[in-house]
């Protein structure tokens, strides 16, 4: 029997979510009353993937000025956002429509934020300032992996301090996941932003106090459908039905951990990438997360084999496992093709007392769900044993 792609929609924390291969037509109900709009993309995904010649057509069609912003880089810096809420306010827009991966709408959560509050994205990113009115932001996702479209996190890096700080600052008001966008992802982003799914549910299962039987079920879930459909889309990126199960993946998990939480493996990764903006988030994830699962696995058996078994039914659920755990999600990862260091990001052991210093200073507030007490060590384990 062939299950129907069907679109659908639903209400979490106050985003209106359109999923779905015909869901961008809703877009024009909310359009008709904007007379300035700011488009916030990156330098080429908008474009190639179809979504921005989208946007314009509607916009056109309603009437409404428009602005594009596309500087935003991968791992963005604070000062983007900065700039971004600069074109904003000075058009005076009445809404913001980021479209792109994690990058281009974390930055356009921040950036709203910063038009209607004021201040600056690091007054923010050091929480010396809390957002009180913020523009309406319509957010269309153009990757299967980030899960902000639904989550109230953005994540900007401090230029000075090379800080990568998350913080809770909005949810989108409205947000679109199409998977017809997905097609013209690139085949390692294909494979990183699923990494990225796959930390951000194992996390949040795992995480200290916040995981639930309800994170638990949409995890599972996750999980099962990142096995399943990935190495289709890996085959055929047009595959359609595999881009479908992929994003509906990245969504719940975007919920997970946003009803719960990521701990050790977001932290190191975060320490990383703020040093190297080169290294890809869910590629850096993926680098270090084998090792974390190690530890992760010792501290929380129980639910970190609730999740393994679905790639290894040999994952028991204690913690004599640790070292099965480390060797399943090295396999899982390898299965598609992944076997990347931190070398390769050159990054070498002179780097590792960097990384634990950003963790246990500016960094330590990412961790606070960690199932277990990050020592020193343990990151310079993780580290030494991902070059």
């Amino acid at each position: 029997m062939t299950i129907l792609l069907k679109d659908f929609s639903l209400v979490y924390g106050g985003v209106k979510l359109y999923f779905g291969l015909k869901s961008i037509k809703k877009l024009r109900e909310y359009v008709g009353d904007y007379e300035e709009v700011v488009i916030a993309t990156g330098k080429s995904s908008a474009k190639v993937s179809g979504a921005l010649n989208d946007v314009i057509s509607v916009l056109k069609k309603y009437g409404a000025n428009y602005e594009v912003f596309d500087k935003i880089t991968p791992n963005p810096w604070a000062k983007q956002a900065d700039e971004l809420a600069e074109v904003i306010w000075s058009c005076g827009a009445d809404a913001v429509i980021a479209i792109g991966g994690g990058s281009v709408i974390d930055t356009a959560k921040v950036s709203s934020v910063i038009a209607a509050s004021g201040g600056k994205a690091v007054d923010y990113l050091l929480r010396k300032k809390k957002p009180r009115y913020m523009i309406p932001l319509i957010a269309i996702n153009l990757t299967h992996g980030t899960g902000t479209e639904v989550d109230r996190y953005a994540v900007l890096t401090i230029e000075e301090s090379l800080e990568k700080r998350g913080i809770p600052i909005r949810y989108p008001n409205v947000s679109f996941d199409n998977p017809k966008y997905l097609v013209t992802l690139p085949k390692n982003q294909t494979v990183y932003t699923s990494l990225d799914v796959f930390y951000h549910a194992y996390e949040a299962v795992t995480a200290k106090t916040l995981s639930s039987p309800f994170i638990e079920l949409i995890s599972l879930e996750s999980i099962k459908l990142i096995k399943t459909w990935l190495p289709k889309a890996l085959k055929n990126p047009y595959n359609l039905r595999a881009r479908y199960w992929l994003q509906y993946a990245s969504m719940l998990a975007g919920i997970a951990i946003d009803a719960s939480s990521t701990h050790i493996v977001h932290a190191i990764e975060h320490a990383l990438s703020g040093l190297n903006p080169k290294l890809p988030h869910g590629c850096g994830l993926g680098i270090i997360g084998a090792r974390s699962a190690y530890y992760i696995h010792k501290t929380k058996p129980r639910e970190s084999a609730l999740l393994l078994k679905k790639l290894n039914p040999k994952i028991k659920p204690n913690a004599e496992y640790a070292n099965e755990a480390e060797k399943t999600v090295r396999e899982f990862q390898r299965e598609f093709g992944f076997e990347e260091s931190l070398s390769n990001y050159g990054f070498t052991e002179k780097d590792v007392d960097t990384v634990v210093k950003l963790l246990f200073n500016g960094l330590r507030y990412l961790w606070d769900e960690s199932p277990l007490e990050l020592t020193a060590n343990i990151v310079r384990d993780i580290l030494e044993k991902s070059f």
